[in-house]
C-alpha cells in the first residue's frame, strides 16, 4: 500500500476526530450551567487522544485482509483472552446489570449467571474447531462443507439483526453516559460516539479494536475491582452487614433478596437462561476473535483466560448494585424531583462511582464506562461489515473473485454505513433497559446463529437446504415473537396489550432451528446433500488437526 493510500484515510481521521473534538467542547462550553464533570472531561478527551493514537499505530501495520479482519492472526492467547473479555465485558454488563441489581436486587444476577455459562460451551465445543475451520467470520466454518452462497447469506442476514439489536445496547448505554457528563443532548452524544465508532474500525481495523479491547478491559476491572472493595470496606467486608443494609433501605425490603420481581414465570426464565447460554456461541463478534490467534492451542487458551476475567467481573457487578442501593439511592444529590435515579437505573454504578471517590474517580468510572461502550461497538461494528463485505460481497456475490483491497473498500464502506445505522437505533431506543436489549440480542444469535454452527460442525447429515432452512426459521420466529412481544409491541408501537406473553422467545425459536435443519436435511436426497455428507469427513479432519488451517500472517 503506497503512501499516499495510507495518509489520505489519516488525514480524514484527523478531519473527523477534531469534529467531533468541537463538538464536545462546544457542548462543555454551553453546558457549563449544567456543572460539567472537569475531571471526567479531561479523562474522556485523553481516552479519545490514546485510541486515535492507537488507531494510527495499527493503521499503518493494516495491510491486507487478514490483517483487517483477524489482526494477521498474530494475537496471544491471554492477549486475545482480555480482548475477549473487553469485547464481552459490555455498556450492558457494566450499567446494565448494575441497574438491574439496584432496581431488583438478586433477580439481577440471573443476568450475571447467564451471560457467564455460555462460555464453558465455548470452550468445549467450538473454539477449537471455529479456529482450525474458519479464515474471518463464522459463516466460513458453516458453509465449509456447504453450498457457499445461500449458507453465507442467511448467516450475513442474521449476524447483522445481531450486531443492530446488540449495537442498541451500547449506543443508548454511551448516550446516556455523555449526557450526564456533558450536559449534552442526548441525540448529538448517540452522533457523537458513531462518529468516533467509524473512526476506529475505519482506519484500524481488527489490531486496533483488539488493543481499544484489552486496555479498557484493563481499566474496567481495576476500577470495578476498586468500586467493590470500597463498598465492602465500608461493611468491615461483611457481606451479611451490606445485604441487611440494603434490605433495610430499599422500599422492596426483603423482596430483593428474593426471585421472581425481574422473570416472574418458569417459561421466561428458562427461555432467558437459554438465550444467554447458548447466545454467546452465535455472537459473530465473539466468534470472530478465534480468528485473530496462530491456532487452536491459542483459541482455546483464549476462552480459558476470557472466563476467569468476566466470571470475576460479574462478581464485581453484583457487589456495585448492592452497594448503589445503599450508598446512591438515600442521597438527594443523585435523585432527580420525582425521587428517581439521574439518567436512570443504568447510570446507578457512575452515581456509586461519585459516591465513594468524588469527582475525580467518577472522571475515571465515566472515562472507562465509555471505553467500554466505544471497544464493545467497534468489535460489532467490524463483525457486521464483514458480514457484508466477505460473507455476502466477496463470497456470495463475487464468488471469491475479488482482490483484497476492493473487499477491505467495501468493508470500509459498510462500516460507515452501520455507524449510521447505529446512530438512528440509538435514538430511537432510548428508553429501553440496555441489559434487556443485549438478552433480545442473544436470544436472536442463540436461535439463527448457534444451531447452524453446531450442527455444521458435529452433525454428518446436515445438508444446505436444512442449514438454510433452519437458520432463517430460527431467525424469523425469535424477530417475530420479540416484535409481538411487550418490548417493541407495546413500548415501542404503543398497542395496550402485547400478543405474546413472554418477552424471550429463545424457548421457542430455538427448538424450531433445530427441528427445520433436521427435516430438511433428512428430505433432503439431491445429489449436492450426497456430497455434502460425504464431506463431512475431511470437514472433521481437519476441525480435529487443524491440518491445512489458516496460519497467522508474517510482516
Amino acid at each position: 500500500m503506497n503512501q499516499s493510500l495510507v495518509m489520505r484515510p489519516l488525514m480524514l481521521a484527523a478531519g473527523l476526530a477534531a469534529m467531533a473534538y468541537a463538538g464536545i467542547a462546544l457542548a462543555a462550553d454551553t453546558a457549563a450551567a449544567k456543572s460539567v464533570n472537569v475531571p471526567a472531561v479531561i479523562m474522556f478527551l485523553v481516552f479519545v487522544a490514546a485510541t486515535l493514537g492507537i488507531t494510527w499505530w495499527a493503521a499503518k501495520r493494516t495491510r491486507t485482509t487478514k490483517d483487517f479482519y483477524a489482526a494477521g492472526g498474530g494475537i496471544t492467547g491471554l492477549q486475545n483472552g482480555l480482548a475477549l473479555a473487553g469485547d464481552y465485558m459490555s455498556a450492558a454488563s457494566f450499567l446494565g446489570i448494575a441497574g438491574l441489581v439496584y432496581a431488583n436486587g438478586f433477580d439481577g444476577l440471573i443476568y450475571s449467571i447467564g451471560f457467564l455459562v455460555g462460555w464453558p460451551i465455548m470452550l468445549f465445543l467450538l473454539a477449537e474447531k471455529l479456529r482450525n475451520l474458519g479464515k474471518y467470520t463464522f459463516a466460513d466454518v458453516a458453509s465449509y462443507r456447504l453450498a457457499q452462497i445461500p449458507v453465507r447469506t442467511v448467516a450475513a442476514i442474521a449476524s447483522l439483526v445481531v450486531v443492530a439489536m446488540y449495537l442498541i445496547a451500547q449506543m443508548v448505554g454511551a448516550g446516556k453516559l455523555i449526557e450526564v457528563l456533558f450536559g449534552l443532548p442526548y441525540t448529538y452524544a448517540v452522533i457523537i460516539v458513531g462518529v468516533l465508532m467509524v473512526l476506529y474500525v475505519t482506519f484500524g481495523g481488527m489490531l486496533a479494536t483488539t488493543w481499544v479491547q484489552i486496555i479498557k478491559a484493563i481499566l474496567l476491572l481495576s476500577g470495578a475491582t476498586f468500586m467493590a472493595l470500597a463498598v465492602l470496606w465500608s461493611f468491615g467486608f461483611d457481606f451479611n452487614a451490606m445485604f441487611n443494609k440494603a434490605i433495610e433501605i430499599s422500599p422492596k425490603h426483603d423482596a430483593i433478596m428474593a426471585p421472581g420481581s425481574l422473570v416472574k414465570d418458569p417459561i421466561s426464565a428458562i427461555s432467558l437462561g437459554l438465550a444467554l447460554m447458548f447466545g454467546v456461541a452465535g455472537l459473530p463478534h465473539i466468534l470472530m476473535r478465534f480468528f485473530t490467534v496462530s491456532d487452536a492451542k491459542e483459541a482455546r487458551k483464549s476462552v480459558f483466560f476470557a472466563t476467569g476475567f468476566i466470571g470475576y467481573f460479574y462478581i464485581l457487578t453484583f457487589i456495585i448494585g448492592f452497594g448503589a442501593i445503599i450508598l446512591v439511592s438515600t442521597n438527594p444529590e443523585y435523585l432527580d424531583a420525582a425521587k428517581k435515579l439521574i439518567g436512570g437505573n443504568n447510570m446507578a454504578a457512575i452515581h456509586l462511582s461519585h459516591a465513594i471517590g468524588g469527582d475525580m474517580f467518577l472522571g475515571f468510572i465515566s472515562a472507562v464506562a465509555f471505553a467500554t461502550i466505544l471497544a464493545v461497538v467497534s468489535g460489532l461494528t467490524l463483525a457486521g461489515a464483514s458480514a457484508v463485505s466477505h460473507d455476502l460481497y466477496a463470497s456470495a456475490f463475487r464468488h471469491g473473485r475479488v482482490d483484497e483491497q476492493t473487499e477491505m473498500r467495501i468493508s470500509k464502506y459498510a462500516t460507515v454505513g452501520l455507524g449510521i445505522l447505529a446512530i438512528f437505533l440509538g435514538i430511537a431506543f432510548e428508553n429501553q433497559n440496555i441489559a434487556f436489549m443485549v438478552g433480545l440480542a442473544f436470544a436472536v444469535a442463540a436461535s439463527a446463529n448457534f444451531p447452524v454452527l453446531f450442527l455444521a460442525i458435529y452433525w454428518r447429515g446436515l445438508t444446505t437446504r436444512g442449514a438454510v432452512m433452519g437458520g432463517l426459521g430460527g431467525l424469523i420466529t425469535a424477530v417475530v415473537l420479540v416484535v409481538l412481544s411487550k418490548t417493541v409491541w407495546v413500548d415501542i408501537f404503543g398497542f395496550k396489550a402485547a400478543i405474546v406473553p413472554y418477552k424471550d422467545p429463545a424457548i421457542f425459536s430455538m427448538p424450531v432451528a433445530f427441528l427445520m435443519a433436521w427435516i430438511f436435511s433428512i428430505t433432503d436426497n439431491s445429489e449436492r446433500a450426497k456430497t455434502e455428507r460425504e464431506a463431512f469427513l475431511r470437514q472433521y479432519v481437519r476441525s480435529e488437526t487443524g491440518i491445512g488451517a489458516e496460519g497467522a500472517s508474517k510482516h
